[in-house]
């Protein structure tokens, strides 16, 4: 046995101050999100509280400052070896951005955002579900759950609540308005963090339902992109009561025989339209060189989460890489979203403490989110062009049989609703304009 000397004691002392601290700020946080505040935690209640209660977000400060004081002592790796970015990130660009959060960056402003907005907690199958609810001053309003997904949240959103809420004030008309319900996918944002398995999409769908009809929803429509494509699809697919119709920006189309040739590496079949070679030629380049994230995700979450709970330039890396990819900006986010916009979703992440736990989605679910379903309820479909692959409409008619809906629009990419509000709002009113007639 190794001799304990005076120096190792010393060691040992900060070490366990250390701990103590992180222990303190972990609880700090989770005493918060239990009086209605802040959030993000590990917990599991009564199942039999139906009770719908106010949420206010207010992270401790303490968090905020430990944050900062941790981007600013990264331990840096050596730059990549590559002059594009298919390393991942720059070494370079991600020094920039971690300087601008640890000084300028104001995370009080994004809390502010989310403010705005009537928010609230309700605990569903022993889970805390947080969500953002607005209801339009039409009465006749079309009531709709959104959902969005990874590395995104409910940041993503905000900025459609205006134009959908109240159509008039932004160009559209009275009778397009929507109730909104904007949800947290569990273990993301301050939703709560399940502590056993079994949260997968198509439970998530089933709380999705059990929340329209607490909120006293009879008839809705579901929209989503990312998981929230899936989450919307599952709820199509099990016929959830009340549905009636979804729209997604990131629809399952991919017909059996193309995902089978895109798993071999076999070529494309013969016979494909020049959209459906370029939605095959597009998803191999994927499958090939970008899915190390998801391929972690969905087999370790676990082990890629500890360094997600630890770094927040970790974190920040983790994200951004998608940042640059999903977004129609050729590689540069920051020509569709701010870096504020970027660091608010971050930032949400780091200081709930949910990159392990957003990321069990993946392996909860463990499919291929594009390879094509087989629905029979109303679909609306909006191909953006800078989404990882773009849906041709003839594979979109085999997966939704009853398609009410397809338009290719000409800006925008997976983070639609974040990218171009204006546009992807008013894809919204006439992906579901055939469908009001059902809810009055």
């Amino acid at each position: 046995m190794q001799k304990i000397d005076s120096k190792m004691k010393t060691n040992i002392k900060i070490y366990s101050r250390l701990i103590a601290t992180s222990i303190l700020l972990t609880t700090g946080i989770a005493s918060f999100a239990q009086t209605g505040t802040a959030g993000g935690t590990d917990q599991v209640t009564a199942t039999g509280d139906q009770s719908i209660r106010p949420f206010k977000a207010e992270i401790p400060e303490a968090a905020i400052a430990d944050m900062r004081k941790r981007i600013v002592e990264t331990r840096w790796p050596a730059k990549e070896t590559v002059a594009d970015q298919s390393q991942g990130m720059k070494l370079e660009k991600l020094q920039e951005l971690a300087s601008y959060w640890a000084t300028d960056y104001d995370w009080r402003k994004a809390e502010a955002k989310l403010n705005a907005y009537p928010q609230f907690i309700t605990n569903i199958d022993g889970l805390d579900i947080h969500f953002i609810h607005v209801r339009s001053k039409n009465p006749n309003a079309m009531p709709m759950i959104m959902t969005h997904g990874w590395p995104g949240s409910i940041f993503e959103l905000l900025k459609v609540i205006g134009p959908l809420t109240d159509p008039v004030a932004y160009g559209g008309k009275a009778e397009d308005a929507f109730d909104l319900v904007i949800p947290s996918i569990p273990g993301f944002g301050f939703s709560g963090k399940p502590t056993a398995t079994g949260w997968d999409s198509d439970h998530i769908g089933h709380a999705w339902a059990e929340l329209m009809a607490r909120l006293g929803y009879t008839k809705y429509v579901s929209q989503g992109g990312d998981c929230g494509s899936v989450i919307s699809q599952r709820m199509a697919k099990n016929h959830e009561k009340g549905l009636i119709g979804i729209h997604v920006n990131m629809p399952a189309t991919v017909p059996p025989e193309i995902a089978k040739a895109l798993t071999d590496g076999d070529k494309a079949p013969a016979g494909l339209s020049a959209k459906e070679l370029e939605a095959f030629k597009t998803l191999d380049i994927f499958y090939r060189k970008s899915t190390g994230y998801s391929g972690m995700m969905v087999t370790r979450p676990q082990t890629i989460g500890y360094s997600l709970a630890d770094s927040p330039v970790g974190q920040a890396a983790w994200m951004y890489d998608e940042f640059a990819g999903w977004t129609f900006s050729g590689g540069d986010p920051e020509k569709s979203l701010t870096k504020d916009e970027m660091l608010d979703d971050i930032s949400l992440y780091w200081l709930t403490n949910t990159g392990a736990s957003s990321a069990r989605i993946y392996w909860e679910d463990h499919s291929n989110n594009f390879n094509a379903v087989n629905l029979t309820l109303p679909v609306a479909v909006t191909v953006f062009p800078g989404e990882i692959y773009k849906a041709p409409k003839t594979w979109a008619n085999r997966a939704y049989h009853n398609l009410i809906y397809f338009n290719e629009v000409n800006k925008g990419g997976h983070f639609a609703a974040w990218e171009e509000p204006q546009l992807f709002s008013e894809e919204i009113r006439k992906a579901f304009k055939s469908l009001r007639p059902l809810v009055k």
